[in-house]
């Protein structure tokens, strides 16, 4: 049986058909979730965002223009809440992101952020160096850290990714590029602090 596409569960959910809300809400729920987590370092201010942000698509459901994309209106909803979120309280988050970063001798820091490690050596070294890029990520200007989160650890394509913050498919590139860019520098000043103690 072919799955139904977002598109139509809202129309259907906005016909007053019951349970097709709750299949979207379980398509994204975990996806919204870690976006949060990492966004705003909060397990428990995520799970709030993710309600909030549910609450918000199921009351403005009417809204929705049918001709475009669910996901990137779901996740500029998304976007917003966290960014509230975070303005909110004036503060940056507590963790930022669930992976491993690298080194300099390594690969690049764009590939480390998404290793994994098999031996109990290197899931301690792993969990040391996830602690580490979360601080780093936890630095990083907000809009930085948002775009390297929804193009590295949300996945969308740059397309959805501009329509999400509202800017063209070329500045999604250059600000994920930026957002590379500045983890290297925070990472590669660490290492060489790191090398001199």
């Amino acid at each position: 049986m072919e799955l139904k596409r977002d598109e139509e569960l809202l129309a259907e959910h906005l016909a007053g058909k019951v349970g097709v809300f709750d299949t979207l809400v379980a398509r994204y729920m975990d996806g919204l979730y870690g976006f949060f987590k990492r966004f705003v370092g909060n397990a428990t201010a995520a799970d709030d965002l993710v309600q909030e942000t549910l609450l918000q698509v199921h009351l403005a459901a009417g809204s929705f223009d049918p001709s475009r994309s669910f996901k990137p209106w779901l996740y500029t909803i998304a976007a917003n809440k966290g960014r509230d979120y975070m303005r909110a309280r004036g503060r940056r988050p507590m963790q930022s992101l669930d992976s491993a970063g690298g080194d300099s001798d390594g690969p690049s820091p764009a590939a480390q952020l998404e290793g994994d490690a098999t031996t109990a050596t290197e899931q301690l070294d792993s969990r040391e160096q996830t602690e580490l890029v979360r601080r780093m990520i936890a630095q990083m200007p907000e809009h930085l850290r948002l775009i390297l989160i929804l193009g590295y650890y949300q996945k969308l394509p740059y397309a959805e990714i501009a329509e999400i913050l509202g800017i063209p498919v070329g500045t999604v590139k250059s600000r994920l590029h930026s957002a590379v860019n500045h983890f290297s520098r925070l990472w590669l000043a660490h290492t060489n602090a790191s090398t001199s103690e």
